[in-house]
């Protein structure tokens, strides 16, 4: 990995001396490190089981955020595309730690960003979320993209698996026939990170929140938030700003688990059944 890294640096024109090559935490996909030169940090991402367009998809997210001038996100300066087996790294910059509480920023920044928008509902190219592929494209309602490369993606992966046992297959076949009387078809199409957990900001040591590993799309700005309840790491403060400066309709209680039912499904195709009762919870609240 050292000569990888060091041949990416010297395509960033970056000939100073290594200080320190240090593997960091960096989610479960890659393996992360920290690189100091005389010159910069920077934070490296490396993996040689992803497919060409695997880290072209996040700093093409990682960009689009930027471009809104709202929150923050690391500079990116290199990714690769790489050949089948072939070591891939992607560098940007190391974004140093801070302690303070940044969220209540966080949820106006966010907001904002929610602001900028498309006339059409998804996306131009595939991404991933997690270490699925996420096949994307556009269409006019909203509602046709969450049934048809949202949900039914999942479905049918999950068919694959094994892991749609008659009852649960039949219901959720179901819920994508009626997905309309509940998903609206002309919601604001913003523009969403698309993987907001817990994990996926951090705060900077300039006390500033930054966005990380984003999965983009345009769609309805309750689908994001509802993925920030599903598994917690967000405080009251997070939601109040965020209100104070993009309400959620009236009718998001009603839709949420609907939203969190994609990302339950992602967890069940990811790492197994223990994620099969909040999928079945959710498909039994809606047609029984």
């Amino acid at each position: 990995m050292k000569d990888l890294i060091q041949s990416t640096l010297h395509k960033l024109e970056d000939y100073t001396a290594i200080e320190e090559i240090k593997q960091v935490s960096g989610g479960d996909i890659n393996r992360s490190f920290l690189v100091r030169t005389e010159s910069h940090h920077y934070f490296m991402k490396g993996n040689k089981q992803v497919p060409p367009h695997f880290f072209k998809a996040e700093a093409e997210g990682l960009q689009l955020i930027r471009d809104t001038d709202t929150v923050n996100v690391p500079t990116v300066y290199y990714f690769d595309e790489p050949e089948k087996g072939e070591e891939a790294i992607l560098a940007m910059d190391w974004v140093e730690p801070g302690v303070q509480d940044a969220s209540g920023e966080l949820g106006q920044k966010l907001a904002l960003m929610h602001q900028h928008t498309e006339d059409s509902y998804g996306y131009d190219s595939p991404t991933f979320v997690g270490t699925l592929d996420q096949p994307n494209g556009w269409t006019s309602t909203w509602v046709d993209y969450y049934r048809n490369y949202r949900l039914k993606t999942q479905m049918d992966y999950a068919k694959s698996l094994g892991r749609l046992p008659g009852k649960r297959q039949k219901r959720l076949e179901k819920l994508l026939e009626r997905l309309d009387d509940w998903v609206p078809a002309h919601p604001i199409a913003s523009l969403l990170h698309g993987d907001l957990w817990g994990g996926n900001w951090m705060t900077g040591a300039d006390h500033s929140p930054y966005l990380i590993d984003p999965s983009v799309l345009y769609g309805d700005h309750g689908f994001e938030l509802a993925f920030t309840e599903l598994f917690g790491g967000f405080s009251k403060a997070f939601y109040d700003s965020y209100q104070e400066h993009f309400p959620l309709p009236d009718h998001y209680e009603d839709i949420k688990p609907l939203y969190q039912l994609f990302y339950l499904l992602v967890h069940l195709n990811m790492f197994g059944e223990s994620y099969g009762s909040g999928v079945d919870r959710i498909l039994k609240r809606y047609v029984g």
